[in-house]
């Protein structure tokens, strides 16, 4: 990679990461609830042409600002109202993001560091995953963490003492921007955690003010732009309620276990050490053992030996290496841990469990990592409980991509273990075809495990992390190739085509005692301008003017069948479908 210029190795990093990212997009139906209720809020405002309120079922959608629906709308326009334009942002946020952690790793500590970052990133299942996924989480973090490093900039600490005044000044800007850009993402929460760590940090710092109060007040006067201008439209033309509405129901979903979302306090920590294999173990053992610790005095002498080695020679264009040295990487690296325990507790502490609600962790994560990936790289030594993780928590990727393919093929093996579940035996009875060949991803982590074993135990390290982090990037891949299509034909299919035969049909779809967004994507719906259309009572009793098509689980059979005018006109994988005509 020295061989390369900075412009080629960015070039390189977009068109892997395009490679990766891009490709199947459109396979697979979007998923209920999350992808399928914002990429619905924006095909509605592609219907409506209301840009401004949020709506689901044109009725509006208080728990989340327009941008990100903005953006899927924009995608729609060009693509068409798809699957591939709902997931094609997140898709361009994923390049976006490797280039940037290149870019920062690069200025941090040179240019090894940040392709290492990029590699712990994309080569770790969750951080992979989810820039194939149509959620609005990947573009909220990379604003927030980008805002969390322009505020590191423009304050006072270790990490920030070689930036001018003046660059503290545009670095308070930057960081006002893309706060208030999160803010419009997902609310509130967009400056909440920021200001959590800014004070856990002053907490730390003794509670001396480190960073300057009119830098703060210009921060933050940047930052309500964003959100002020759609909150000052909205209000413009239609008045408070929306803004009212929005601002207490983002207090309800952090005081309360909404939707069915709960678990137990550990279950971020399980996400992430799990989820976002391999990168979690070698963070783990940053945290435990930092990479210049005393224990790792002589990796940090060859590291800085070779820096300064580095130093002597010509440099190459383009890259600078971290300005601060060992002093700015502790501080980044505090901040790092401040930004991480400060997601992980908060999102533990919030009733409300969803695997992506830690998914700010995966930046600080990741970082931690790329620390230790930079040691090993440059002749540290690996511990022998982090290979034993790494082993089993491997083992257990490997075991469940190699069983699932039998158990798809033999599903009276599982239905035994869901007698008391009508719904999940509904689920086994779909017609999806397994190979066996699905087992490939299996095997592939097998691969992975048994290069990455041979090669951290003879100490090529460098080898080693590529095999790892590379091949794991691989597995997400080939995984979701094999698997995501039946995966999904067992859970929502059924429902899914259902709706979609209702596209162009003068009638009204509903789902009754079960929660989804499918049967609005999925059936077109049309702009509503009868009120009533939201009217269950009317719909299920009352004198409708087109057919009733009622979506229920086999599970609340018994009480969708007790209504009065309802005809079941079909049962499918646990899925059972009613029609009423119209009178």
């Amino acid at each position: 990679m020295r061989k390369l210029s900075k412009l080629q190795v960015q070039l390189l990093i977009a068109l892997v990461a395009a490679l990766l990212f891009i490709p199947g997009l459109g396979a697979v139906h979007l998923f209920d609830w999350d992808e399928i209720n914002f990429a619905e809020i924006a095909r509605e405002m592609l219907a409506t042409h209301n840009w401004l309120q949020p709506q689901i079922g044109y009725v509006p959608f208080y728990e989340k600002p327009p941008l990100f629906m903005w953006m899927q709308a924009a995608s729609m326009s060009a693509f068409g109202v798809n699957e591939f334009a709902a997931r094609f942002p997140d898709a361009v946020c994923g390049i976006i993001t490797l280039l940037l952690l290149f870019r920062i790793g690069e200025r941090m500590r040179g240019r090894l560091f940040g392709l290492l970052w990029v590699l712990a990133y994309v080569g770790s299942i969750l951080p992979h995953l989810y820039f194939r996924s149509g959620i609005i989480d990947p573009w909220f973090n990379l604003f927030i963490f980008l805002g969390f490093l322009a505020f590191i900039r423009m304050s006072d600490t270790p990490a920030s003492t070689e930036v001018s005044a003046p660059r503290k000044n545009i670095a308070a800007v930057l960081a006002g921007i893309w706060l208030g850009l999160a803010v419009l993402t997902k609310g509130p929460v967009g400056i909440l955690i920021p200001a959590f760590g800014a004070l856990v940090y002053w907490a730390l710092n003794r509670f001396k003010l480190y960073v300057s109060i009119p830098r703060v007040l210009l921060m933050f006067a940047v930052l309500l732009i964003f959100p002020g201008l759609w909150f000052g439209a909205d209000l413009l033309h239609n008045g408070p309620t929306f803004i009212t509405a929005f601002f207490w129901r983002q207090m309800a979903m952090l005081s309360s276990e909404d939707a069915g979302h709960g678990g137990f306090f550990g279950y971020h920590f399980v996400v992430l050490l799990i989820g976002c294999f391999p990168a979690s173990i070698f963070a783990l053992q940053e945290m435990l053992n930092p990479a210049c610790s005393p224990l790792s005095v002589l990796d940090c002498a060859r590291t800085d030996k070779r820096e300064r080695a580095a130093s002597r020679q010509k440099p190459d264009p383009g890259s600078k290496p971290g300005a601060g040295g060992q002093l700015t990487t502790d501080n980044y690296r505090k901040w790092m841990l401040i930004l991480f325990w400060v997601v992980l507790i908060l999102f533990s502490l919030v009733q409300t469990k969803i695997v992506h609600y830690s998914s700010l962790c995966y930046f600080p994560l990741t970082f931690l990592a790329a620390l230790q990936l930079e040691r090993l790289w440059n002749g540290g030594k690996a511990s022998q409980w982090s290979r034993l993780l790494m082993g089993g928590i491997g083992t257990l990727f490997a075991l469940v991509t190699l069983l699932l393919p039998y158990f798809g093929m033999h599903p009276e093996l599982i239905s035994p273990l869901l007698k008391n579940d009508a719904f999940a035996q509904g689920n086994l009875m779909a017609n999806v075809h397994w190979t066996g060949w699905e087992a490939l991803a299996g095997v592939w982590m097998v691969v992975i495990l048994y290069l990455g074993h041979r090669f951290f135990s003879n100490a090529q390290y460098r080898s080693g992390i590529v095999s790892v982090f590379g091949g794991t990037a691989l597995f997400v891949t080939i995984t979701l190739y094999y698997f995501i299509n039946n995966i999904e034909g067992y859970s929502q299919r059924a429902a899914v085509e259902f709706f979609q035969q209702r596209q162009g049909e003068k009638c009204y779809v509903i789902t009754k005692d079960y929660k989804s967004y499918a049967q609005l994507f999925y059936s077109r719906v049309p702009p509503i301008t009868d009120p009533r259309a939201h009217d269950e009572e009317w719909l299920l009793h009352g004198d409708v003017d087109r057919p009733v098509y009622v979506v229920c689980k086999v599970t609340d059979v018994e009480e969708v069948a007790a209504i009065s005018g309802l005809k079941e006109i079909g049962r499918k994988n646990g899925f059972v479908f009613w029609k009423r005509e119209a009178r």
